[in-house]
């Protein structure tokens, strides 16, 4: 994991079956879009999120592709029905290969 790449999410802990829930995720990155020139002129090297899903119980919710234009510290906010009790899944996919997780659970009561 890179160096302070750090995930974030909100999940209500409990939710009534088929109750629309909201998300909210936040990942710690500076987005790096490849444009920028360090102090020295040299180039610095794109580094971005590109992609980030999530999945509940392995159905997939929401899979977008980021492009270099996001901001630093990508946030996303989203409804997601709950359908059962079970695990919310979240993944972001680092330029550099690395694969950031975090899950949350919820229960239906």
């Amino acid at each position: 994991m890179a160096s302070g790449v750090k995930p974030r999410v909100k999940v209500p802990g409990k939710a009534s079956a088929g109750e629309a829930v909201t998300i909210k995720t936040l990942i710690s990155h500076p987005m790096e879009s490849g444009q920028r020139k360090d102090s020295s002129g040299n180039k610095i090297p794109r580094s971005i999120i590109n992609r980030f899903t999530c999945e509940f119980n392995g159905e997939s919710v929401i899979d977008v592709t980021l492009e270099p234009a996001i901001s630093t510290n990508p946030y996303f906010q989203f409804e997601a029905t709950v359908p059962e009790t079970g695990d919310f899944k979240f993944t972001w996919y680092d330029d550099d290969g690395s694969v950031y997780e975090e899950a949350k659970s919820v229960t239906v009561a």
